[in-house]
């Protein structure tokens, strides 16, 4: 896996985690807290600057009521261009 890779995967599961946590109306601030993370950490996930750890992803999916597999499924999605990264350059 490169880099370009890397950034894909990053920006699809940043946009998977935004859309559920948008679903279930809560903030950054809000998400990071339920799941025991810094409130920044939201952020650079939902921008593709970080990418999370599996522990990361079960407390996400946790926090947010929700099985892991969701967010993997979703994030596989964007990653086949299901979703709204499909009209995104990568270097945004």
């Amino acid at each position: 896996m490169n880099a370009k890779d890397r950034r894909n995967d990053g920006l699809a599961f940043g946009a998977a985690l935004r859309a559920a946590r948008k679903r279930k109306g809560v903030t950054q601030e809000q998400l990071a807290h339920a799941a025991d993370l810094d409130r920044t950490y939201g952020s650079m996930l939902e921008r593709g600057i970080r990418t999370p750890t599996i522990a990361t992803v079960l407390q996400l999916a946790e926090a947010l009521g929700l099985p892991a597999s969701t967010l993997i499924d979703e994030t596989l999605a964007q990653l086949r261009n299901e979703g709204p990264l499909r009209n995104r350059s990568i270097d945004e």
